[in-house]
């Protein structure tokens, strides 16, 4: 009898530990700064983080200001399903709070406390500053209502257990920047800023784990392709990668989808340089500042 009880003390002591390591973690209403939302850079924010490239209502539409979602992506995880991020308050985020916003982009936690799966790049978004979260909220919060719901993910095992996210975002949810003491400069600052932020660069340019976690130590080095066919490229300065390119041709293609041996942008990259074009010149610099200052990656 006393085995048996001990076997049940630890049993329950290990589902309550289980249950402390993956709850949704939440900010407390304290968090948000006093600070008055500007649209203006908010619009900036949309398209530094290619919110429409994914959220779009029609892929492939040339209307960004349309997010009704919708879009289904393959992954070795089984299917996910693009939500609809409009302000619509039944099917969009139109009833959230700007709390809930925060936490959902820092936090990966739904408003109603479930942890959402990390094909939303919030590991990324993680490092956007609060009062830049609320600024985007508040310019999408004039973009129009679209209406339409959208089925769930079809997931496999064990990706299918919500809980394990909760695991997952302690191995893998890292607010701190990968590039560290290169460059003090302002303009490098802001570079850092937009790609391992709002530009979530890393999500696709750098491999991932096991667990489908980025692997930083192979930081922008290319990846396998997450649509399927092919690799997407190393953007290191590396004889593989950018080494050819100077700051002017990083910026030239961000602005105009043409590379310096004069063929132009393909694939999913076309969205991204469209968002990347909406920038203002200086953060197309600080982008190119940043990425030929990075360690070089086979």
């Amino acid at each position: 009898m006393k085995r048996l009880v001990a076997a049940l003390v630890l049993i329950f002591a290990a589902a309550i530990l289980v249950f402390v390591a993956t709850r949704p973690a939440s900010l407390p209403p304290t968090a948000l700064p006093q600070h008055k939302p500007d649209p203006a850079n908010g619009q900036r924010l949309f398209y530094a983080g290619g919110c429409a490239s994914c959220h779009s209502s029609v892929p492939g539409d040339s209307d960004p200001t349309l997010l009704g979602g919708g879009l289904a992506m393959e992954t070795p995880f089984g299917l996910f399903r693009v939500p609809n991020i409009s302000p619509h308050p039944a099917n969009g985020i139109g009833d959230w709070t700007m709390l809930d916003f925060v936490n959902a982009m820092h936090l990966g936690s739904s408003p109603d406390r479930q942890h959402y799966y990390p094909a939303f790049p919030y590991a990324s978004y993680s490092r956007i500053r609060i009062e830049d979260l609320m600024d985007l909220k508040s310019y999408m919060d004039t973009l129009p209502a679209v209406a339409g719901s959208i089925a769930g993910h079809e997931l496999k095992f064990p990706w299918n257990i919500r809980a394990g996210i909760g695991l997952w975002k302690r191995f893998n949810l890292d607010v701190s920047f990968i590039a560290r003491d290169i460059s003090s400069s302002p303009l490098w600052e802001r570079g850092r800023y937009l790609v391992e932020g709002p530009g979530h660069c890393g999500e696709c340019h750098t491999p991932r784990n096991w667990m489908g976690g980025l692997d930083n130590t192979r930081w922008l080095a290319g990846a396998a392709n997450p649509e399927g066919e092919g690799r997407v490229p190393n953007i290191t300065p590396h004889k593989n990668g950018l080494s050819d390119w100077d700051e002017g041709d990083i910026e030239y293609y961000l602005a105009t989808g043409f590379t310096p041996d004069f063929d132009s942008v393909g694939g999913s990259m076309v969205k991204v340089q469209e968002n990347m074009a909406q920038l203002s010149a200086r953060d197309r610099k600080a982008i190119a500042v940043y990425l030929k200052s990075i360690p070089p990656l086979d």
